[in-house]
């Protein structure tokens, strides 16, 4: 996410981090690399040039020069602007105090909406409501179909008519909404484009029938500057709230994450992160702008450790761990755990500090992941149980039943054993001492034996 730019963002204000002083032509030098690194992640031009001038303003201001850390302010500084540019505002949906609360979808064709409707009836679920989806796409081919299966898959009614009437489908599916007792109801329009005439006068007749609460403009991000020349061209007919970013993990510049709010003065409210259901979160500037600058993304880190792990089974396995009792059972529920967090190239990136760091591991193979799994899949639940009866025998079979080699399972059940070691030491207080460290002779220290025998050996010739 935003990795190309990321990436010239950060080096373009490495230099200035580790400076006691700053002038006025270093400053000149690392905003031009700033500059140059937003246009090139397609940032509108406008935006680029206003967006420079303010730091550059505010890097020369008094607070910096006379700050004993100049470069660290100016980077606190980029991070503001950042976290401005995106919006500093909440990025929550107004809910209607007389429910249901009716969030109407629009957008291009192929823009990703009825995906988009499943996946924040998924999320507003998570946090207590209930919602409908109601299908008001009457254009394209199978689009009430594919509404149907996404409302099968995160458990919540669609309500469908076959008309040909979007107007009159929306009003009926509110209705029963309401008899339902659900209290959101998200419409699913028609994809279109803006310069499609008819089309755009159904949509505003449908949002003069539903009077919604929010109306959230679906943008794909990997459009990046198109994006936002489709956002102004919807904001002249059709006024929207808010913006649904779409496919903001494949995108690796973010023009249109960083040019949307300042163009045309609406937040961004939700970014979808990945293809699954589960993958849309509540877009938060300053969380974004940290991320982008390598400072880590603490707050969404824990949000989606706490989401991926229930109370109970966190503390039974933590119990279970620092006793030493770390079975592949164990093992295999942490895996499991951490899988459903996301990728972990980008739970990774999250943690602070870690930024540059992390070069070799984004090169992770997934499926390397994968096959740890398939190992401790192809163990019977009594070697699970107890890993310490896997002898060689039991190692070759499950190696041949695991598609993978031997050596691969013996560094698995060594890992899990030092593993268990170092959880049980910590628990204890103590620190582990585990194989593969640096020995002291090996660090330029000499060992405390031969320490002893070199001052014999003086205490003998002071004696002589």
């Amino acid at each position: 996410m935003f990795d190309a730019l990321a990436d010239k963002l950060q080096s373009a204000l490495g230099d200035l981090k580790g400076r006691g002083t700053l002038d006025e032509e270093t400053i000149t030098r690392a905003m031009r690399e700033v500059r140059l690194a937003l246009l090139e992640a397609d940032v509108n031009f406008d935006v680029v040039k206003q967006f420079v001038a303010q730091v550059r303003e505010r890097a020369l201001g008094q607070d910096v020069q006379k700050s004993l850390t100049p470069g660290q302010q100016v980077v606190k500084i980029v991070h503001e602007e950042l976290t401005e540019l995106m919006g500093s505002g909440s990025s929550q949906i107004a809910f209607s105090q007389r429910p249901p609360t009716t969030i109407l979808l629009a957008g291009l064709q192929g823009s990703g909406k009825t995906t988009a409707a499943g996946k924040l009836a998924l999320l507003l679920k998570k946090d207590g409501r209930k919602p409908a989806l109601v299908a008001a796409d009457l254009q394209r081919p199978a689009a009430i179909d594919q509404l149907v299966q996404l409302g099968a898959q995160v458990d919540v009614p669609v309500y469908a008519d076959e008309r040909r009437d979007p107007v009159k489908a929306v009003r009926e599916g509110i209705d029963r909404a309401r008899a339902d007792g659900r209290d959101v109801v998200i419409l699913d329009t028609a994809g279109r484009l803006q310069i499609d005439e008819p089309l755009m006068e159904e949509l505003a007749a449908v949002r003069r029938e539903a009077k919604p609460t929010n109306v959230l403009l679906v943008l794909d991000a990997m459009t990046g500057q198109e994006a936002v020349n489709v956002a102004l061209a919807f904001q002249e007919r059709i006024d929207f709230d808010g913006v649904v970013l779409t496919k903001l993990d494949g995108d690796a510049r973010g023009g249109a994450a960083l040019s949307v709010k300042a163009v045309t003065g609406k937040p961004i409210k939700l970014a979808s992160v990945g293809e699954k259901l589960d993958a849309l979160e509540w877009f938060h500037p300053d969380r974004m702008a940290g991320r982008i600058l390598g400072m880590g993304d603490v707050l969404t880190l824990i949000e989606r450790a706490e989401s991926a792990v229930g109370d109970d089974e966190k503390e039974e396995l933590e119990r279970r761990m620092l006793q030493g009792e770390f079975s592949f059972d164990d093992f295999l529920k942490s895996y499991k755990m951490l899988r459903r967090m996301g990728p972990l190239q980008g739970v990774l990136k999250m943690i602070p500090g870690l930024g540059k760091q992390l070069e070799g591991l984004d090169q992770v193979d997934e499926r390397q992941l994968a096959q740890v799994e398939a190992i401790i899949l192809s163990m019977t639940p009594h070697e699970r149980r107890v890993p310490h009866v896997i002898d060689a025998s039991r190692r070759r079979r499950i190696a041949a039943g695991s598609g993978t080699t031997l050596q691969q399972v013996n560094q698995l059940i060594e890992g899990r054993k030092q593993m268990a070691k170092m959880m049980k030491s910590i628990g204890s207080g103590k620190m582990p001492s585990l194989p593969g460290t640096m020995p002291p002779a090996a660090s330029g220290k000499p060992r405390p034996s031969a320490t002893r025998k070199s001052a014999s050996k003086r205490k003998k010739r002071a004696k002589r």
